[in-house]
C-alpha cells in the first residue's frame, strides 16, 4: 500500500458489495475499499477464496452464484441487514473460458454460459442493489465491462466481447435513468490485467499474449491494484459528477494507433 492509499479514507461507514471478490480485480478492490474505511461484503462462488478475502478485509462472506436471482437478492439483503446500507455495488464477477473463441468455433452452450455469468449477473446485481440505493437516495454502482466493449480484436472471444458490450450499454442506460435519485452507474473498462484468469488464458496460448501486449502503449498489462484504485475513485464522492461513463483504465490501448517501439 502506498502512502497515498494509507491516508485515503473516503468510504468510512459505507457498505460495499463486491462480486468475484476471491481473486484478481475483485480481491484487490475488496482490499482497497476496506482500506478506505468501507464495510466490504465479499461474494464469490468459490467458498474458500471468498471466505479468505472476507476474513482478510474484516468483512462478510456470502457464497453467491451470480447467475441465480435468489442468491443475488440474498447477497444484497445480507449486506443491508448486516451493515444497514448498500452504498457501493461492484458487480465484477466474470469468466473467460478457452472454449469462447472465434464465432466460427464457439458453440452455443459456451456462448450462453459466458452471457449468463458476465452480463445477466450484472443485470441481476443491479436489479437487487437499486431498491436499497433508491430508499437511501444515494449509491454508486460500478459494473466491470472491458476495453473490448469499445474496440475489436482479431484474437476474438466472441461471447466475452459481446457480454462486455452489453454491460457497457446497460450501465449507461441505468446511469441516465437513476441520476436524479442520487445514484450513479458507471462501466469500468479495464485493459488486460495480470490476473489468474488472464495468466491461465495466455499460458495456453503464448502467441495470443504476445499479439495483445504489443498494442499496449505502456508496454505491460495492468496490475489488479491499479484497477482497484479506479474502483475506489468511482465508489467515492470524488467521482460525484462521473455518471453513465465508460471509464477506461487501459494503459492507452483505446487511444492507440501505433505504439512505441
Amino acid at each position: 500500500m502506498t502512502d497515498q492509499q494509507a491516508v485515503c479514507r473516503r468510504l468510512v461507514g459505507r457498505t460495499a458489495v463486491v462480486t468475484g471478490a476471491g481473486s484478481g480485480i475483485g480481491l484487490a478492490s475488496a482490499r482497497r475499499l476496506a482500506s478506505e474505511g468501507a464495510h466490504v461484503v465479499c461474494a464469490d462462488i468459490d467458498e474458500n477464496a471468498g471466505k479468505a478475502a472476507a476474513d482478510e478485509v474484516g468483512g462478510l462472506f456470502v457464497r453467491t452464484d451470480v447467475t441465480d436471482p435468489g442468491q443475488v437478492e440474498a447477497l444484497f439483503q445480507a449486506a443491508y441487514e448486516t451493515y444497514g446500507s448498500v452504498d457501493i455495488a461492484f458487480n465484477n464477477a466474470g469468466i473467460s473460458p478457452p472454449e469462447d473463441d472465434s464465432i466460427l468455433t464457439t458453440g452455443l452452450e459456451a456462448w450462453k454460459r459466458v452471457q449468463e455469468v458476465n452480463l445477466t449477473s450484472v443485470y441481476l446485481c443491479c436489479k437487487a442493489a437499486l431498491p436499497h440505493m433508491r430508499r437511501q437516495g444515494r449509491g454508486s454502482i460500478i459494473n466491470t465491462a472491458s476495453f473490448v466493449a469499445v474496440m475489436g480484436a482479431a484474437t476474438s472471444q466472441i461471447s466475452y466481447t459481446a457480454s462486455k458490450g452489453g454491460v457497457l450499454a446497460m450501465s449507461r442506460e441505468l446511469g441516465v435513468q437513476f441520476a436524479r435519485e442520487g445514484i450513479r452507474v458507471n462501466a469500468l473498462c479495464p485493459g488486460p490485467v495480470n490476473t489468474p484468469l488472464l495468466k491461465e488464458l495466455f499460458a495456453k496460448d503464448p502467441e495470443r499474449a504476445a499479439r495483445r501486449l504489443v498494442h499496449v502503449p505502456v508496454g505491460r498489462f495492468a496490475e489488479p491494484e491499479e484497477i482497484a484504485a479506479a474502483v475506489a475513485f468511482l465508489a467515492s464522492d470524488d467521482s460525484s459528477f462521473v455518471n453513465a461513463a465508460e471509464f477506461l483504465v487501459d494503459g492507452g490501448i483505446a487511444g492507440a494507433y501505433v505504439t512505441p517501439l
